[in-house]
């Protein structure tokens, strides 16, 4: 009889890790040993999204995100470093699978690129010298020397300034030390890259102004009719629901992570 129980109980129990194995592989994936890896592009001087150490290891908001996104989903990810207005074109004639760098999605990119859900809210905000009490808001932008990174939304935005003189940089540490210099008036740029670059006393100097101009999504980008997109959407959604999206979100902000639409529209 003892016996008896004896083999029902490592039946059971052996049940039970077979169940959790499934459930786990349900959730974790094994990656094919026989796939390529999607090459993802990225832009490693957008912090505290993508960061380049000295030792050319990559990290950041991005980085994190897209690596868990990867082992949710099953599948491996190759990062490759581009200029952030390289990107669309790369992706167009699909050199990359995908590209993660803070990349906003508009109407006027999903006309020759494709998106995944949102998995960033942001917003572009006007920087300044701590000094300078003239730029308050929108309108104090009329007429000044403002600059912007090459590709980005606030290059867009700034082209709506009425009279502005727009200077344009490859990164954000250019238009900062240009700022810093006082060869231009303000900067517009995304807020939560600059507010962490203030915070880490990385831009000693200077202030960003009152409230955001726009409100954005980030999402991770890929070709036309990707077939990696499905994936990428799903592994998203797991990492929202798992919890696992907000331990990043604390980690790179230390703050309580905004609710995302399931689509940018």
């Amino acid at each position: 009889m003892k016996l008896m129980n004896l083999k029902w109980q490592q039946l059971i129990l052996s049940l039970g890790c077979f169940l959790l194995i499934i459930a786990c592989n349900k959730y974790y994936p094994t990656p094919n040993p026989g796939a390529q890896p999607l090459k993802v592009a990225t832009d490693p001087t957008f912090i505290p999204f993508e960061i380049q150490k000295a030792s050319s290891h990559l990290e950041g908001f991005d980085i994190d995100l897209m690596n868990a996104i990867a082992k949710v989903a099953g599948f491996a990810v190759q990062f490759e470093t581009l200029p952030f207005d390289g990107m669309i074109s790369t992706l167009q004639a699909k050199r990359v699978d995908a590209a993660i760098s803070g990349i906003t999605i508009t109407a006027e990119r999903l006309k020759t690129i494709a998106f995944s859900r949102p998995y960033f809210k942001a917003g572009l905000a006007i920087a300044v010298r701590e000094d300078n009490q003239n730029i308050k808001d929108f309108n104090s932008l009329k007429g000044k020397k403002i600059a912007v990174q090459i590709g980005s939304t606030g290059a867009d935005f700034a082209k709506t300034i009425p009279n502005a003189k727009i200077s344009t940089f490859n990164s954000g540490p250019e238009f900062f030390q240009d700022l810093l210099n006082g060869n231009v008036d303000a900067v517009v740029s995304d807020a939560f890259a600059t507010l962490y670059a203030i915070k880490n006393d990385k831009l000693k100097g200077i202030r960003v102004v009152a409230d955001l101009l726009t409100e954005e999504y980030y999402g991770i980008a890929t070709p036309k009719d990707s077939p990696h997109l499905d994936a990428i959407n799903k592994g998203i959604a797991i990492l929202l629901s798992n919890g696992t999206y907000k331990q990043i979100y604390q980690k790179w902000f230390n703050a309580e992570p905004p609710e995302l639409p399931d689509s940018w529209q």
